[in-house]
């Protein structure tokens, strides 16, 4: 009889694993059978609880998605003011376990896979309009709803950039710098709307 929780544990194991291997190898030339190998698991289970490499890369996305989002709600349980909102959700963009080298490599093949696999391409969608509802409302608070929109959007392309950039350096994260840039950004938009409030 199997534990209880075998299961998840072997599917988590195999998440892990496919970060890892996505991160050495790249997502092109990484096979399911060096994935399960390398979580210590036969080839024809990998098959079994995911059915191909795409699939298994869906399920990895699902889990970085619903790890980041928990990041960024556990960042907003402690903000108590729109503005500190914002921050939380650009910190929680930037959580300690997201932004390191292997799930960012991950989340790089994530973003070329969705050209091309229409439930990747979904969960993106999802996750990009989530991010930019969430900074809209808030910069609402300092902006007219148009350019808090046209600024949620500019945050949230800084955000995606940030990654991006990290993804092709082989420099090491600094999640603290990467945070600070975002910041110049908004707190700079906000400001130059103060300004040009002020001059009318």
């Amino acid at each position: 009889m199997p534990k209880v929780g075998m299961e998840a544990e072997r599917r988590r194991s195999l998440i892990d694993a496919t970060v890892d291997a996505i991160h050495e190898r790249g997502y092109s030339d990484v096979t399911m059978a060096q994935i399960a190998k390398r979580a210590g698991v036969s080839g024809g289970l990998v098959h079994h609880y995911f059915g191909s490499k795409d699939q298994l890369l869906a399920a990895t996305m699902r889990h970085l998605l619903t790890e980041l989002g928990r990041a960024i709600r556990e960042s907003l349980a402690k903000a108590e003011t729109p503005r500190e909102r914002i921050s939380a959700i650009i910190a929680g963009n930037f959580a300690v376990d997201q932004f390191q080298p292997a799930v960012i490599a991950a989340w790089l093949a994530f973003y070329v896979q969705s050209r091309t696999t229409e439930s990747n391409s979904r969960l993106l969608r999802i996750y990009a309009a989530r991010l930019a509802s969430n900074l809209t409302y808030n910069l609402r608070f300092f902006l007219p709803r148009d350019e808090a929109r046209r600024i949620a959007e500019g945050t949230a392309s800084m955000i995606d950039g940030v990654w991006i950039r990290q993804a092709l350096s082989d420099a090491q994260t600094d999640r603290q710098a990467a945070i600070a840039m975002v910041e110049d950004y908004v707190e700079n938009q906000i400001a130059a709307h103060a300004g040009r409030s002020k001059d009318h």
